[in-house]
């Protein structure tokens, strides 16, 4: 997707020809008002460009807001694609680790036995018993058509895996082991070039236009820096949360203000602001998840897939300190508590050919140190060699004679045996907000009373109530492809009838 210059073939320059052609009949009928002329610049910043007429309007890019594009789009809507940014994609672009889905075809072909009540327990608990079991539940049961929808259109997710505070393995990734984020928006972008939609690119949404109490459109900033106005029947907020805000996070959580984020630029929680402008309520607004192994000098992510996968976290002192298939803060909390508060994530090569985004991110770039036995990669390291071989010797032979973890790990016990091994340095970093738009499961952004607010729909780490005190791996990426349909379906419903 590549940004536009102009909307309905008003360009920057026949705009401005226009205005100063508007400024010299004024001049010459002495209509130039009092004080000093205004120029060209001046003239055409106050004036409004009419954008068009449009059933849906669809704020953001990402993963959401192509679900939701792709989906009306396929309904017969008129649909506008507008994203902030210079490219499409969003966050979604930085999902590393697969979507969660129970119920799969895939999960049945290799044996798993799910449900969408052990699903939606998983992620309740995991949340700390503080999310919307309306919202987890609807969630749940629409992840395994999510995933069917995504694998007609080529986006096959069939890989199984283990995330953190997952009672089976219901996370899906692609085959390539490439990184679920890239893999989807890549598909999803030319489903939509498919259909004809492109993204028009470094365009900001500023507001929401009302007309006697619903959605009329939006009032944005094109990317020449001028005005310009969208109409539309229905509006879907899919713009992500504010993890890249630090005066939000300030705001909600100032003990997070200055740690390093795993979130793309754009993440400025635009659409909460201007949402609430128009009487939206908000949820769980304080509940910012940290991720426990995030490279802290370029706030780049190590997917969850590689602890998933068998890799283990050792401190300074060379040594173990927590099960590492805890949910993400409990995790955190405990590189907290460590010497330097962080740790080194490790594992070896079979690890490492299971997830193609190690090679690239990381060893490409020297960030991750790589040795062929433990006494070389310690000194790497800089910790006690013979604390850290004895630590993953331990944990080899516990799993070899079958054993139980000391650290209560009870799934992906695979050992550290295949040469060379790797070893990051990883820290927590702010990662997903949980909170956001007070939505139901219709999709139907409400106000403070409870009441849906008129032509107003909302998708994706904007809105709140699904992840409640803490996200699980993997049900971002669920509730992307889940909710952006259904965004669309009840959008649809409303500007068509039923």
């Amino acid at each position: 997707m590549t940004a536009m210059n102009s909307e309905n073939g008003v360009s920057r320059r026949n705009f401005l020809s226009g205005v100063l052609a508007l400024s010299m009949g004024a001049a010459a009928m002495g209509l130039t008002g009092c004080g000093a002329p205004r120029s060209l610049e001046e003239e055409a910043a106050q004036t409004t460009i009419d954008g068009g007429e449009y059933d849906i309007i669809v704020v953001g890019s990402g993963g959401a807001g192509m679900a939701a594009t792709v989906g009306a789009v396929d309904q017969g809507a008129k649909v506008l694609l507008l994203e902030k940014m210079p490219v499409a994609g969003g966050n979604t672009c930085f999902a590393e680790g697969g979507m969660n889905a129970c119920c799969t075809r895939y999960q049945k072909e290799a044996g798993i036995e799910d449900s969408v009540d052990l699903m939606s327990s998983d992620t309740y608990e995991g949340g700390h018993e503080k999310g919307n079991m309306e919202l987890i539940r609807h969630m749940c049961e629409g992840s395994s058509d999510a995933i069917d929808w995504l694998a007609s259109m080529g986006i096959v997710l069939s890989k199984l895996g283990t995330s953190g505070g997952a009672s089976v393995k219901r996370i899906h990734r692609p085959e390539s082991g490439e990184a679920v984020g890239k893999y989807i928006v890549k598909g999803m972008t030319e489903q939509c070039r498919q259909r004809g939609v492109s993204a028009v690119c470094n365009t900001k949404v500023e507001e929401i236009l009302m007309d006697d109490g619903k959605v009329a459109g939006v009032r944005a900033t094109n990317p020449n820096g001028l005005p310009i106005e969208y109409r539309c029947k229905a509006l879907i907020v899919a713009t992500g949360g504010f993890g890249a805000n630090k005066e939000m996070l300030a705001q909600y959580r100032p003990e997070l203000r200055d740690a390093v984020t795993t979130n793309q630029p754009g993440t400025q929680g635009d659409g909460i602001v201007f949402s609430t402008a128009v009487g939206a309520d908000t949820v769980d607004i304080d509940q910012i998840q940290v991720h426990p192994t995030v490279e802290q000098t370029t706030a780049t992510l190590l997917s969850e897939n590689i602890r998933g996968d068998g890799a283990i976290l050792v401190n300074t002192d060379g040594v173990r300190f927590t099960n590492e298939l805890l949910t993400r803060d409990r995790v955190s909390e405990a590189e907290w508590a460590q010497p330097g508060r962080g740790a080194f994530a490790v594992f070896d090569k079979s690890v490492h050919d299971n997830n193609l985004s190690i090679e690239e991110k990381f060893v490409a770039r020297n960030l991750i140190h790589v040795a062929d036995n433990f006494s070389d990669l310690a000194n790497l390291m800089g910790v006690p060699e013979e604390a850290f071989v004895a630590t993953v010797t331990s944990y080899n032979d516990n799993i070899a004679n079958g054993i139980d973890d000391p650290m209560g790990r009870t799934k992906s016990l695979n050992p550290l045996a295949t040469p060379p091994y790797y070893a990051l340095p990883v820290a927590p970093g702010v990662h997903h907000c949980m909170g956001g738009l007070r939505v139901n499961a219709a999709a139907e952004v409400l106000d403070a009373n409870g009441d849906a607010i008129p032509g107003l729909f909302a998708a994706g780490e904007v809105t709140g109530g699904i992840h409640g005190g803490n996200r699980l791996g993997g049900n971002a990426v669920c509730d992307i492809n889940v909710n952006g349909r259904q965004a669309q379906e009840t959008a649809c419903k409303y500007v068509f009838g039923e």
